[in-house]
């Protein structure tokens, strides 16, 4: 189980999470929901341990991710959005590196390894070069990679980014066996995804928590009303009368009237359930119910709601990260401003990065996708030589 307490991030003057708290209870699957800048890859980073909050608790199986790092960090897999792989090396290599890191007993290693590959379908695939392989097979690597040391949680960030549909399908079935005796959080913007995959779904915007719940006692919390859908084979007028009778009934209108039948919506509380009351009404009058429907709201339509930020337009509101536009902001005064700059005391010199020995230089390396057919090895494959072995 997942406790987050209070939980809080600044970055400088931006305050990326707000005292969020919320529970993830065990055997579940949860999507993590939240626009982007919500706070999400922020705070899976500090659940992980990855990142150290900037206040607040976080327990993984009643161990302090903060006090008892090693403790709490034993229980959780993490595969970040885009997976830490090694790819000069093969999945059976990259594998028995990360289960060795993690402490797996060297008597269980090569058992556990096969295991992690045997669930993620990618035992065809373990002598090959990773950097050979699609980036749905480099993907169930990731996943296998977070299954190592038998964690009972197991959180995903984007799992599915990139995939092609068959991939995508291939993944979700994966995160539901993956769930079966397991603790999963998933993130996605993949909303159909979260839907079919969880159980539960975690809703943060702004950094702030809005829902934590199934996704029909969210709905249900949101419905200002129930909408019901019915046609019945009836006059227009038939249809009026019997609906105008029954208590309970907000209000209704007649959408449709054919010669035979008769449409119409009709609105009632949530608290009421007039779907029975309905059908014997018009049964009463010796009229058939052709169709009924009550409209639920989809995950969509439920994010759309929970997360609507209100329009800030005021420095004192928002600490600054939106402004106000100022009408009287003219070419002149950006020039003045760049006329400023001659007043500063440093002058940027290139020679001062050179010297500067914790300057981190960036190296940009050139990825193969090789998204196309998984069986084209290299040419030089033949000659490799594992590193393990």
């Amino acid at each position: 189980m997942i406790e987050v307490k209070h939980l809080s991030k600044k970055y400088g003057t931006n305050l990326a999470v707000d005292d969020l708290s919320f529970t993830v209870e065990s055997g579940k699957i949860y999507g993590f929901l939240g626009p982007n800048g919500a706070g999400k890859s922020t705070t899976m980073n500090i659940i992980t341990g990855c990142l150290a909050p900037t206040s607040g608790e976080v327990y993984i199986n009643g161990h302090s991710i903060i006090e008892e790092p090693v403790e709490a960090k034993s229980h959780i897999g993490y595969l970040p959005e885009i997976p830490p792989l090694y790819t000069d090396m093969t999945p059976r290599e990259y594998l028995t590196f990360v289960a060795e890191a993690k402490g797996v007993r060297k008597d269980k290693l090569e058992d556990e390894v096969a295991l992690a590959m045997k669930e993620t379908a990618i035992t065809s695939v373990a002598d090959r070069l990773i950097r050979n392989l699609s980036k749905g097979y480099r993907q169930r690597v990731g996943i296998a990679m977070s299954m190592l040391g038998n964690p009972d949680i197991i959180i995903l960030d984007e799992p599915t980014v990139g995939l092609d549909p068959q991939q995508i399908i291939e993944i979700r079935d994966l995160i539901k066996s993956l769930g079966r005796d397991r603790t999963v959080i998933l993130s996605s913007h993949i909303l159909t995804e979260v839907a079919s995959v969880c159980d539960n779904i975690i809703v943060i915007s702004r950094g702030k928590l809005v829902a934590n719940d199934t996704m029909e006692a969210i709905a249900e919390s949101l419905k200002s009303e129930n909408i019901m859908n019915i046609t019945v084979k009836a006059t227009a007028d038939e249809v009026k009368s019997v609906l105008s009778a029954i208590e309970g009934i907000s209000s209704f209108t007649i959408t449709d009237e054919a010669e035979e039948s008769a449409s119409a919506v009709v609105k009632y509380p949530t608290d009421l359930d007039l779907r029975e009351t309905v059908s014997f009404a018009f049964s009463d009058i010796r009229r058939a119910v052709l169709s009924m429907t009550v409209e639920e709201e989809d995950l969509e339509a439920i994010f759309l709601k929970l997360t609507e930020a209100p329009v800030e337009t005021s420095e004192d509101e928002d600490d600054g990260l939106y402004e106000e536009y100022d009408e009287d902001f003219h070419e002149d005064d950006a020039d003045e401003d760049l006329e400023d700059e001659d007043d500063c005391d440093y002058v940027y010199d290139p020679q001062d990065y050179l010297a500067d020995t914790n300057a981190v230089s960036a190296e940009y390396v050139e990825e193969d996708e090789n998204d196309g057919d998984d069986e084209k090895a290299d040419d030089g494959d033949d000659d490799y030589k594992p590193l393990f072995g």
